[in-house]
């Protein structure tokens, strides 16, 4: 196996260098760890060297020197890293959003609260796409809905009696610090 090797002249590893420094000093880590390894690579250091002087992998090490070779210093630039792709088009989306607001009774279930899982299921019966009833939320608040908790009230009960209750009884229920019963056992 032939080892690469990038030939520089002096003023370019000298930009070089100075662009590593400035990617350390903006947090770009990274960045500075790659542009290292292709200054390492022109004095001569093979892959190999350079993966245990860097602690990388050797694979990776000569990924980053072929897009060097290939892209110049862009192809050492941090890309877009787009995570999972979205899997319901707009026109689903929008669908979507029609039946959330049409309340989960109008869906069919007989409950006035829409859920996380009760929402996945909606949306792999209708769209045939499965979402984990976790993310269902982060979908949510990409097409801007927000989170709502019902608030606890009893039905039934005396609105007087409640707010007695939640004034005078409930505090006396709380713990408090505990008393000093007036003996100093310091003594």
């Amino acid at each position: 196996m032939v080892p690469r090797l990038i030939r520089l002249d002096e003023k370019k590893r000298q930009r070089l260098i100075r662009l590593r420094k400035a990617a350390e000093q903006d947090g770009a880590y990274r960045v500075a760890r790659r542009l290292h390894a292709v200054i390492l690579n022109s004095r001569g250091r093979t892959s190999g060297e350079i993966a245990r002087i860097l602690e990388s992998p050797r694979s990776k090490v000569s990924l980053w020197l072929a897009h060097f070779q290939e892209h110049g210093v862009p192809g050492l630039l941090e890309g877009h890293r787009s995570g999972r792709p979205v899997e319901l088009s707009h026109t689903q989306q929008q669908a979507l959003a029609d039946i959330i607001e049409s309340g989960p009774v109008a869906y069919g279930f007989d409950c006035g609260v829409w859920t996380s899982p009760r929402i996945a299921r909606v949306i792999e019966e209708e769209f045939s796409v499965h979402y984990h009833p976790g993310h269902v939320r982060h979908l949510l608040q990409r097409m801007n809905f927000s989170v709502q908790r019902p608030r606890r009230v009893l039905v039934r009960g005396d609105p007087a009696q409640q707010n007695r209750w939640q004034r005078y009884d409930y505090p006396c229920l709380k713990k408090s610090p505990a008393r000093r019963s007036g003996v100093d056992f310091d003594r």
